[in-house]
């Protein structure tokens, strides 16, 4: 989940609002072109049919901000009418026939979105009100759920990353690996992520149902939901004066907390350290480039980046206060995104010998743009390589020790102890 939380540009604006008002924006419009082909008027029509929303509150009020700070930018191309024709005849047709109770909001929501997914990208979405709320928790660091970290693989399975230390779903034998079949009942694979997350979360002290299928059988499980505390950063000191800190997710404080999980084991001591991004699904991209410059001198480039016109930006590290002794970093094929931007920084600035299997390969960044009449969109915007230009993207990074971690050896880290033994110079 890379992105950074920004203010919208009308531009991108334009679009979004476009598509998300359709049904009410463009109905007005999108029947005059279906009927009359050419309506001098449409332009007047569609002017008044936004002032005299439907839409009740502030929230009619921030639609026309946005249509007032947008004013001359947008143009109706063929396709938005095309889209609302398509929308206000479905729309007729339901409100004629549909035998329940007609949710207009929901049907607004559902459009939107579907016209979002139809990108085809896992990672770029329209988020409602309450789905941008619970973002922004996630990446503060505590909720109401059961403690999981989850991924969707390529086949549209959702994986179980790790549960979170002392929370009910590790109480529970959840485990790395296990996929979520069901939540209380409904199917989870291909649907969208945040769709089983909000399933998934609730009010403290009910209790969801998961059927979870784990080495080739299912089985169902019933955990009570309580606020979980995450701590994304833990610490301590192995043998051989061996620094070791691992890092579960880059969330909005995790640069600040790396940093002093690294103070206390330097004033213990430590002559190396081992950093553990293993299951790290990713974060924040700005909180990995600062944990990052911690390591790498002033002038080291850390990132490079390609936007959709082909325009290439370097990220430099901007200080000489770096850590200066031997590092190993610990990735797995659960290591992604913002993970995997410290791995490529490290790696191809000879900081950090790389220890473990190929990272997950997600090389694309998406940004956060809050829209005024509600509602976000998470988008991706850039592709990310190494510093030396190689690709990450469905590729990965390849450690400089490939070591596989047994499935049935859990109580032996194989992959910890080889680095280890390479601090140790063994």
């Amino acid at each position: 989940m890379d992105f950074e939380k920004k203010e919208s540009s009308y531009k991108i604006l334009a679009t979004v609002v476009i598509t998300a008002f359709v049904t009410f924006i463009m109905t007005l419009y999108g029947a005059n072109y279906y009927y009359t082909k050419n309506d001098n008027k449409a332009k007047e029509n569609l002017d008044k049919y936004i002032s005299l929303s439907a839409l009740s509150g502030e929230m009619s009020l921030e639609l026309s901000k946005d249509m007032e700070d947008l004013e001359g930018e947008i143009k109706i191309s063929d396709a938005s009418k095309e889209v609302a024709v398509r929308i206000e005849l479905v729309k007729r047709y339901i409100e004629e026939n549909y035998l329940r109770e007609i949710d207009e909001a929901k049907l607004i929501e559902s459009a939107v979105k579907g016209y979002v997914r139809g990108l085809g990208d896992l990672y770029t979405e329209y988020l409602t009100e309450d789905e941008y709320a619970e973002l922004m928790i996630d990446v503060n660091g505590n909720y109401v759920g059961i403690g999981i970290y989850m991924s969707q693989d390529k086949e549209g399975n959702i994986v179980i990353i790790t549960p979170i230390e002392g929370s009910p779903a590790e109480a529970a034998g959840l485990k790395s690996g296990d996929i979520i079949v069901k939540v209380d009942g409904e199917e989870c694979k291909g649907k969208d992520i945040t769709i089983t997350s909000n399933k998934i979360k609730g009010e403290e002290g009910t209790t969801v149902e998961l059927e979870i299928y784990r080495d080739g059988e299912t089985f169902e499980t019933k955990i009570k939901r309580k606020t979980v505390v995450i701590n994304y950063i833990k610490s301590e000191v192995l043998e051989g004066n061996i620094g070791y800190i691992e890092i579960l997710s880059f969330d909005g404080k995790s640069s600040s907390d790396f940093k002093k999980h690294y103070e206390e084991l330097k004033s213990k001591k430590i002559k190396s350290l081992i950093i553990d991004v293993r299951d790290n699904g990713g974060g924040l991209v700005s909180e990995v480039i600062k944990i990052a410059e911690m390591i790498a001198p002033k002038g080291s480039i850390l990132m490079c980046t390609v936007d959709k016109d082909g325009n290439a930006s370097e990220t430099k590290s901007r200080t000489d206060d770096v850590m200066g002794i031997p590092i190993v970093l610990l990735v797995n094929e659960h290591s992604a995104s913002a993970s995997e931007i410290l791995a490529g920084a490290l790696k191809d600035n000879k900081l950090a010998t790389l220890v473990g299997t190929t990272t997950y390969g997600k090389g694309i960044m998406q940004e956060l743009f809050k829209l005024k009449s509600g509602g976000a969109m998470k988008i991706t915007i850039q592709e990310f390589k190494t510093p030396n230009g190689d690709t990450i993207h469905d590729t990965g990074i390849e450690p400089d020790y490939v070591i596989e971690q047994p499935e049935d050896e859990e109580d032996n880290d194989v992959q910890l102890q080889k680095a280890i033994d390479i601090l140790k110079g063994r």
